[in-house]
């Protein structure tokens, strides 16, 4: 018994004696991606308002943005009715010509 009082009261003047260490914790940044920024223009025309509402509906049910509609709307057409190098071209024309 006596052994075991010695040995707690010797615990008792270490914890008295030395400072308790506390947690230094390391703060670590988030890594994000590097995102690729496209070069954007402001594209603005009339529809018909019909047509509007059931794109704004295709985008609520869908999770998408009017633009993003629009974008990928605009690179299918593009993708089934155009060649990629004539499109360019012919903005290109446009361009050099206004």
């Amino acid at each position: 018994m006596d052994n075991y009082k010695n040995k707690l009261g010797s615990l008792a003047d270490k914890l008295k004696q030395e400072r308790p260490k506390t947690p230094i914790q390391e703060v670590q940044p988030v890594k994000v991606e590097a995102v690729v920024k496209v070069a954007e223009v402001q594209f603005n025309n009339w529809i018909p308002k019909t047509l509007l509402k059931r794109v704004k509906a295709h985008g609520v049910e869908h999770d998408l943005s009017l633009k993003d509609i629009n974008i990928q709307a605009l690179e299918l057409y593009l993708s089934h009715k155009a060649k990629p190098d004539q499109t360019t071209k012919n903005a290109d024309k446009t361009l050099t010509a206004g």
